[in-house]
């Protein structure tokens, strides 16, 4: 019953407050596909440490279109109890798309991050609760000038909390070549002075197929929606991103 209290209280958090202000917001869907490739490197013999690798190729109208390139690398230190914890560094480029775009440039972003991940089980389902936080150098770029011209960084911070729970289906736990569900929902808050308009920044939430082949590799398809609310007003509204879209996970381990 926690476990599914704790969804409730979020779904119902993430409602208030993308919902607080609809009447003054500007709704703005798109379908999108997010193609993404995580890589696990164990270092060490006892597997106390690893390097992460990160690349997710998220496309707008599926796939015909850019949306963003997302890039990151990590060190990770694995804790007893299922528990790690993560440095790491990450690369983004956001693609102008959708009706209300920042303009025709494209914005590149810098971006540190640590998290906390422990995995646990309540019977049959295996959890997952990842919690990150991250520093941003956006680059703030001049939408107006006749050619591309990036004029400073500006620094944000946000913190971001998923809980994923996945469920064996044709095992009674997720091993090798088990079929498995997958759902997840990740809330995502900005603070500090430059946070602007999105204190609430996004969230995500989906509902994907799996099947872990061996210990090194196991793949996942399946839907997922994307509510962003976007930093700067239009016309003295906000402007909410309503993204469905395709999600492919492909999962690569070396013990």
């Amino acid at each position: 019953m926690t476990v599914f209290r704790k969804i409730l209280t979020l779904s119902i958090l993430t409602l208030f407050i993308t919902n607080n202000s609809f009447c003054q917001r500007l709704r703005d869907p798109n379908i999108i596909g997010w193609y993404n490739a995580f890589g696990t490197i164990y270092t060490g013999k006892k597997h106390k440490t690893s390097v992460w690798l990160e690349y997710q190729w998220r496309r707008d109208n599926i796939i015909t279109n850019w949306q963003q390139s997302l890039t990151r690398v990590g060190l990770q230190y694995h804790f007893k109890n299922n528990v790690s914890a993560l440095l790491g560094y990450g690369y983004i480029v956001t693609f102008p798309y959708g009706d209300y775009p920042a303009g025709p440039y494209h914005i590149p972003e810098h971006r540190i991050f640590e998290q906390l991940v422990w995995n646990g089980n309540v019977g049959r389902i295996a959890l997952n609760h990842r919690l990150r936080l991250e520093q941003r150098f956006l680059g703030k770029v001049n939408q107006s000038a006749p050619e591309y011209t990036r004029t400073e960084w500006i620094y944000l911070n946000r913190v971001r909390y998923q809980l994923r729970a996945a469920v064996p289906i044709n095992r009674k736990k997720i091993e090798n070549k088990t079929f498995y569900a997958v759902t997840f929902d990740e809330i995502f808050i900005g603070f500090g002075k430059n946070v602007n308009q999105n204190i609430f920044d996004q969230n995500r939430i989906g509902l994907l197929a799996g099947y872990q082949y061996n210990k090194i590799l196991r793949g996942e398809i399946g839907v997922f929606n994307q509510t962003v609310q976007q930093a700067a007003l239009i016309a003295g509204k906000q402007v909410y991103q309503y993204n469905n879209g395709l999600m492919l996970n492909v999962f690569i381990t070396k013990p």
